[in-house]
């Protein structure tokens, strides 16, 4: 049997650089000796060329992901529910925003004037007159104050406007209260509104009268 040379293979060491530089095509002699023949790639088509490196081009091409989506602002919500002999019904959401808190109030059967309005430390409304929300929220034992003032409770958010309908509403961004897990957070807590306005100075609760509704602050659906 004849032996077969080196010469006869041609064959790169190199993986990587024969797909590049040549193809082998293994053929059989007349004397039965497999054999390989060279082809340059010079003399491929042109069209077979594109197709080898554009395949290349694609297999090196790293996996396209779709972007990401920012996650939703927190968002919590209040519903209101009249005391007996009160028709003070309606919802209060709590929305974070990039520097602060966005309070929305839309409430109706209110006497028209002002009323106080704020959240009360503990998420309980199950007492006949309310009693049982406990205060203001005050995490930081601030004294009393206005939604604006340099001191004042997280849970101040000052006045409701009726108007001469009974119907409240109300926007505005704090920049004490939280939503996220700390001690300014008022998940769990309730919003308790009264009977009269908010003097915004009068200590421990701004002399603003009997509560009328309550609503216990829960996490909403983000939609």
């Amino acid at each position: 049997m004849r032996t077969r040379r080196r010469s006869d293979y041609c064959l790169r060491q190199d993986g990587a650089g024969s797909a590049l530089n040549s193809l082998n095509k293994p053929r059989l002699d007349s004397s039965g000796v497999t054999k390989y023949d060279v082809y340059n790639m010079s003399s491929l088509p042109s069209s077979l060329i594109a197709l080898l490196f554009s395949s290349i081009a694609v297999a090196s091409t790293p996996a396209q992901t779709p972007n990401s989506k920012s996650p939703a602002p927190l968002k919590a919500m209040a519903e209101l529910h009249p005391t007996a002999g009160n028709k003070v019904s309606g919802t209060v959401t709590f929305t974070e925003e990039a520097d602060g808190v966005r309070v929305q109030a839309n409430i109706t059967g209110l006497i028209p004037g002002e009323h106080g309005f704020h959240v009360h430390e503990f998420g309980d409304c199950s007492a006949p007159d309310l009693a049982s929300a406990g205060g203001h929220f005050n995490p930081t034992n601030k004294p009393h104050g206005g939604p604006d003032a340099a001191e004042r409770h997280v849970g101040d958010m000052g006045n409701l406007q009726a108007d001469a309908s009974g119907t409240a509403k109300l926007s505005y961004v704090d920049h004490e209260i939280s939503l996220s897990n700390d001690e300014r957070s008022v998940i769990g807590r309730s919003v308790v509104v009264h009977a009269k306005a908010d003097d915004l100075k009068s200590q421990p609760a701004g002399d603003s009268g009997a509560r009328v509704a309550c609503g216990i602050i829960g996490i909403a659906k983000n939609q």
